[in-house]
């Protein structure tokens, strides 16, 4: 009865995704044929003001498949496992630690991240809405942009947005980098690849992808063997081919001449001296060391040497692959063990490198999630999403169920280091007690998108004319920042 029911799970789940799919397919063919999007001042009237910036770069440590606040950055009672225990009596499955903020604790296996944890803030009331059918990839698609699909145009990346308004740090450095998430051979690529794009902006502001950060070195050497003249002649024949590529009629002027602008971008780049910033072999040993616990730690030092040598926007993930990492849907505690110990040490440590180097003041560093998790809810009370866990809710019987398995939507905790933010402080609060919704100052997207928009100086409100219909950086222009986290 059981495989039963989890097939018919997946059936549905199957389903939704491709309808998902054909959703966001359609809008990124539709946004091909729009003419440049067009900057304009509020509804208003008035232009646009632009707050000062506190940071002018910033690093997204994403947690891709819900990280549970109570068993990270949250934590509550605490009880181990044993066969008979009642699942009603499980929010934590990590016990507590202190921190170096007094009165402060996290979870028991990030004891490097609480050594640091004075250095920046932690929002505690992080909310997300209950989007039906629970998918990661749409939960995922709204927080990076800020729109719930689906949309009638491809929604620029938070990242895109940051490209395009405030522009390059560094003339040849692309603004806008994501490492660590494949694109191509992994579950839901194609949702993935909808929303890790620059959207409506056109090429030129979109990813420099990097599934692979110690093999970055090589997105920015010629191929192996080529000589320099061949290399310019075949990368001259290709801009000819995207400039009268077949379909091209159905793309905009601005979209074709965005792409080619991409192009001219990436070559310039092969050949300056900023192209040794994506070689992190080129680092000591011992500060390689420091940072390989896996490929997100190495994509943790990979996003330092980017930031020093003028990245804008950098994103490095633990990677989304459905059944994986953070989505923990069986064997959670063992699972988020593991995870414990590929993230605590490369996150401290690139702290402590921002702060060494006096960079951390003008970085902001920001650990998310799309959502959390909790071992009986799924969504929030009174959801009507389907329960996607394979767990029982009465009392555990195997070590396999001891864990967060359930998404939960009800409140969640982002930490923010540098970039403005205050020292040792913790905005918001979730309840005690089971459902652990955020009780005090919740945050939305929007709210936090506004926030992050914020520290980098470039105002929540900022519009864009896309066909003569508005389109804001945070949903109709009505997020707000947290202005009580800032010093």
């Amino acid at each position: 009865m059981l495989h039963d029911t989890r097939h018919h799970n997946s059936l549905r789940r199957a389903a939704t995704r491709r309808d998902f799919v054909k959703s966001l397919a359609a809008a990124a063919t539709a946004t091909l044929g729009l003419p440049e999007p067009r900057a304009k001042g509020s509804t208003a009237g008035s232009e646009i003001v632009h707050p000062s910036a506190r940071a002018d770069a910033i690093i997204v440590l994403w947690m891709a498949g819900g990280m549970a606040a109570p068993d990270n950055l949250d934590p509550k009672k605490y009880k181990p496992f044993e066969p008979g225990l009642a699942v009603p009596d499980v929010i934590s499955t990590f016990p507590a630690i202190p921190t170096a903020v007094d009165g402060v604790q996290i979870c028991q296996g990030l004891e490097e991240i609480a050594s640091v944890l004075d250095r920046g803030t932690l929002i505690r009331s992080h909310v997300q809405p209950d989007l039906g059918s629970i998918l990661h990839s749409r939960h995922q698609y709204h927080w990076h942009t800020g729109y719930v699909p689906p949309q009638t145009v491809a929604c620029p990346h938070i990242g895109a947005w940051m490209s395009r308004v405030l522009g390059p740090r560094q003339a040849v450095m692309p603004a806008f980098i994501n490492i660590g998430q494949r694109l191509e051979g992994v579950g839901e690529n194609e949702e993935l690849k909808a929303f890790t794009t620059a959207g409506f902006f056109g090429s030129e502001f979109g990813p420099m992808n990097l599934p692979y950060p110690e093999e970055a070195a090589l997105a920015v050497r010629p191929p192996k063997g080529m000589d320099p003249g061949r290399f310019a002649s075949r990368y001259a024949h290709f801009k000819r081919m995207v400039a009268g590529s077949p379909g091209s009629e159905f793309t905009s002027d601005y979209h074709q001449e965005s792409m080619l602008r991409s192009l001219e971008n990436a070559h310039r780049l092969l050949s300056a001296k900023e192209r040794e910033a994506f070689d992190i072999g080129l680092e000591p040993k011992e500060v390689q060391e420091r940072y390989d616990t896996g490929r997100f730690g190495r994509g943790c030092l990979l996003a330092r040497r980017l930031v020093e040598n003028g990245a804008r926007y950098v994103e490095v993930t633990t990677e989304y692959v459905p059944f994986l990492h953070w989505d923990t849907h069986d064997n959670g505690h063992a699972t988020v063990d593991r995870m414990h110990k590929e993230i605590d040490r490369p996150i401290a440590t690139l702290i402590r490198d921002l702060e060494a180097r006096g960079l951390l003041d003008r970085t902001l560093v920001v650990i998310a999630s799309e959502f959390s998790r909790d071992m009986i809810t799924e969504g929030r009370p009174g959801s009507k999403a389907n329960d996607q866990a394979n767990s029982p809710k009465d009392f555990l019987q195997l070590p396999n169920h001891y864990g967060q398995h359930r998404h939960f939507t009800g409140g969640s905790t982002v930490a923010l280091f540098g970039g403005g933010v205050k020292k040792g402080f913790v905005y918001g609060k979730t309840a005690d007690e089971r459902p652990c919704l955020a009780v005090e100052n919740p945050v939305t997207i929007s709210d936090l998108h506004a926030t992050l928009f914020t520290a980098m100086g470039l105002s929540p409100k900022t519009v864009f004319d896309i066909e003569n219909r508005p389109f804001y950086a945070t949903e109709d222009g009505k997020g707000k920042p947290v202005e009580a986290i800032f010093a």
